[in-house]
């Protein structure tokens, strides 16, 4: 009779271990899905943007402005890309590749953005945030809050850059080079000058004092809480 009660015992831990085996690779699945729907979609978004840079270099002033340079779009892909990365992990070789071409797509719109301000008289407000998700950055996240709440409520008038700086991207190196970023991360470089270490709130609004005029003006996007983070 015990020898039964072992073999039953045994047959339905087998069972219970064969049924969560299961599911879990059934969740596995259905995760992997979405995220390699994610992947094409972001494939597709990232080809259309690229479509986007060669159009809208051909308008004139009449037609653009300070806040139609792919700005949504941008934000739009950086928040996928930051699920993925959440998904992947950040030393995803997938992960890694699209964040590539996603900093590439920043830094066109950066020199799309100043070939409209010189030709149109457009002064945009610019901000390049510097990054490092590697453990070795413990302000970056909080920075990414910071950025974050800035970018939503000031969307059509802001404009934030985020990089990580430890990608193996030579056009990257450049404008790291260029700004002369070479302190401990997070680096923010505003209207031409490179601030290290964490900025708060109450610090970026006195960084940028042009923000006091577009709240006089009325042109304040809204006041929505912060979210994770900036893509990282």
């Amino acid at each position: 009779m015990n020898y039964k009660r072992y073999i039953l015992a045994f047959i339905i831990t087998s069972a219970i271990f064969a049924t969560a085996i299961l599911i879990s690779n059934k969740l596995n699945a259905d995760k992997l899905m979405q995220v390699r729907a994610i992947e094409d979609k972001m494939s597709i978004d990232i080809l259309s943007l690229e479509t986007q840079f060669d159009l809208l270099q051909e308008l004139s002033c009449e037609q653009i402005g300070n806040s139609t340079i792919l700005s949504s779009e941008l934000s739009n892909l950086a928040s996928k890309l930051s699920y993925m990365e959440e998904q992947r992990g950040a030393d995803d070789s997938e992960v890694i590749r699209l964040k590539r071409r996603y900093s590439l797509l920043q830094i066109k719109d950066l020199l799309l953005m100043k070939r409209v301000s010189d030709k149109c008289n457009i002064k945009p407000t610019v901000v390049l945030y510097f990054y490092s998700n590697k453990g070795d950055c413990s302000s970056c996240k909080r920075q990414g809050y910071v950025l974050t709440k800035l970018a939503e409520d000031y969307s059509d008038n802001l404009r934030i850059y985020a990089f990580d700086a430890n990608l193996d991207l030579s056009v990257l190196k450049t404008l790291i080079n260029i700004n002369n970023v070479t302190k401990e991360l997070p680096a923010l470089v505003i209207n031409g000058k490179t601030y290290y270490g964490f900025k708060s709130l109450d610090d970026m609004h006195k960084l940028l004092p042009e923000l006091a005029d577009i709240e006089e003006s009325g042109k304040v996007s809204g006041t929505s809480d912060p979210v994770a983070d900036t893509p990282e």
